[in-house]
């Protein structure tokens, strides 16, 4: 099959001029089909919040996922360490009477001890430690993870050195953080669900937007590789990966 070099620039010089901001992936909705974990992480969310007098999002990102499960607890609060995530959650959160804390370069969340009756986690880091401290007595942290092994594929076909966090990012390593912070697991589960790319567009869009995947990721350093993917995508109609999730319910006695 004939590749149009031209389109195929064009897809990739698109999406790298396309702003990314929030954690909004809009832009290739439907380019980038994503095949979800057995368990429903907003259904379990929206659940819990039902029962919470008090919540806390960590890691918000843009606020989208938190504002998607309103109404809110009274007492709700979001952190989020990215400083341009800040005023995008901001903005969105408020009017919902969400209170927005900057964590960047915090090691120490900005709340006090026995804070919270719920604290959800989608997608971001965590100490362990903080969460013992700030969650309330019977308090739950219910967390979706992505696993260190997400979307390894992508690097290989590159020819990129694996993500540092590959074997150190796992539900067994995580679940021990978490119980030696004096938390007792309720649920935990892991699973690889397959990922598939339609178009090169969407891939440079991901590498662009999840920066840590390959981090010195360029249109112009990888170009040779990333032709030999648009290849694919060509003859099969998508180029596949693994994601990595984990999932984590947890509960302070």
């Amino acid at each position: 099959m004939a590749i149009n070099k031209e389109e195929f620039e064009r897809l990739m010089n698109e999406a790298w001029q396309h702003e990314f901001t929030g954690w909004d992936f809009d832009f290739i909705r439907g380019r980038m089909l994503e095949t979800e974990p057995s368990w429903d992480y907003r259904k379990i969310a929206a659940d819990r919040i039902r029962d919470a007098k008090s919540l806390l999002d960590m890691d918000t990102g843009g606020g989208e996922f938190l504002a998607s499960l309103a109404p809110l607890p009274a007492e709700t609060c979001a952190t989020e360490g990215h400083p341009p995530n800040v005023p995008v959650a901001r903005t969105r959160l408020e009017p919902l009477g969400v209170k927005v804390e900057d964590t960047h370069a915090m090691t120490q969340l900005p709340f006090g001890d026995n804070s919270f009756d719920l604290v959800i986690n989608r997608h971001g880091s965590f100490l362990a430690p903080e969460l013992g401290r700030i969650l309330k007595s019977g308090g739950r942290f219910v967390t979706q993870q992505v696993g260190g092994r997400n979307c390894q594929k992508l690097n290989e076909a590159l020819h990129a050195p694996p993500d540092f966090l590959a074997s150190m990012w796992t539900l067994d390593i995580a679940v021990r953080q978490l119980e030696g912070a004096g938390l007792r697991a309720l649920e935990k589960k892991e699973e690889f669900p397959a990922t598939d790319f339609k178009d090169i567009g969407a891939v440079v869009y991901y590498l662009k937007a999840i920066s840590w995947q390959v981090s010195d990721f360029s249109i112009e350093k990888y170009y040779d590789q990333l032709l030999e993917i648009h290849t694919v995508i060509q003859e099969t109609g998508k180029f596949s990966v693994e994601e990595h999730r984990f999932f984590i319910e947890m509960q302070k006695p």
